[in-house]
């Protein structure tokens, strides 16, 4: 069975070390790439982790902690924007992707309460 969020976050991830990558060798920035590196990648790291959660609690509250990764994540997207780290180009090209995760993630954290309530 597919798993689009599992999907979704792995190629963000894939992104987010590129972004990293360039933000490194082309801008010598360090500080700010490390932040959205680890945030960034941690958003499918958890999401991975949760497919193999002990009960739907821990499966919840994985999915929760990769939604405040991603929120984190869309803020250093922001940051790296409006500081010119990255161009108008290169954000709306990343944007929409961290948008979108954190939709499905939202989604996903409000569906798995409603069906563990009931």
């Amino acid at each position: 069975m597919k798993n689009v969020l599992k999907d979704k976050s792995y190629q963000f991830a894939i992104r987010i070390v590129k972004l990293t990558q360039y933000l490194q060798n082309e801008k010598n920035e360090f500080i700010l790439s490390k932040q959205i590196l680890r945030s960034g990648t941690a958003v499918g790291a958890l999401i991975s982790e949760s497919e193999f959660a002990q009960s739907k609690p821990d499966f919840i509250s994985k999915l929760h902690i990769a939604f405040k990764e991603a929120n984190e994540t869309n803020y250093w997207i922001d940051l790296l924007k409006d500081t010119q780290f990255i161009n108008e180009k290169m954000y709306h090209s990343i944007q929409p992707e961290i948008k979108e995760l954190i939709s499905i993630l939202v989604s996903s954290i409000k569906t798995s309460k409603e069906n563990h309530a009931n």
